[in-house]
């Protein structure tokens, strides 16, 4: 059965520029994933800023703020994709990132483990029905009383409220299996 929570499409209406990068999530311990999944954000960052060439002082604090948005929000979904990925599935972790004229698209694709899958999704219900500013004050509050939690929703949050981007979420089940595949897109505008 699949479920979609907020803005998510997969009709693409124009060709686009992209770049797809796959990770296996089992094949380093996930304390050494967070190095490479900086790398891998702060590669996109690099890669993106170089479809805004130009040598103006307004042109170049456009790529430094292409740059800096896509490494946040492509970190932000690796850790989430590498936290949250049931490794037992054996499915790999994939991000894509889509350039459009007037938007970035930032696709994530993970499997889910099975007992998370509820709280994750009445998290989505809330930030897609509620005040996203008074969510991201209540988490930013929680967060800072519970240092240890793991499951703020900041991230999303920021996405949201500094990059003014559109968020969604397709839950698909794998054919013949009980394992549950989560779909993230992110649609930063530019």
């Amino acid at each position: 059965m699949t479920k979609v929570f907020g803005e998510f499409t997969e009709n693409f209406s124009e060709r686009s520029e992209f770049l797809v990068l796959g990770f296996s999530p089992s094949s380093l311990p996930i304390q050494l994933r967070w190095k490479t999944n900086g790398l891998s954000a702060d590669f996109l960052g690099d890669y993106v800023k170089n479809f805004f060439p130009g040598d103006t002082s307004a042109a170049l604090s456009k790529q430094t703020e292409v740059r800096h948005a896509v490494s946040f929000v492509a970190n932000e979904l690796l850790e989430n994709a590498m936290k949250y990925s049931d490794k037992s599935v054996g499915q790999p972790i994939n991000l894509e990132v889509h350039l459009f004229s007037d938007r970035l698209i930032f696709i994530s694709k993970n499997s889910v483990h099975q007992d998370a899958i509820a709280n994750f999704q009445a998290f989505l219900q809330e930030i897609t029905t509620s005040d996203v500013g008074e969510m991201y004050i209540s988490q930013v509050e929680k967060s800072a009383d519970n240092e240890e939690s793991t499951s703020s929703g900041l991230g999303y949050l920021t996405m949201i409220m500094d990059y003014d981007s559109s968020l969604g979420w397709k839950f698909e089940q794998i054919p013949n299996t009980s394992a549950t595949i989560v779909t993230t897109m992110v649609q930063l505008p530019l």
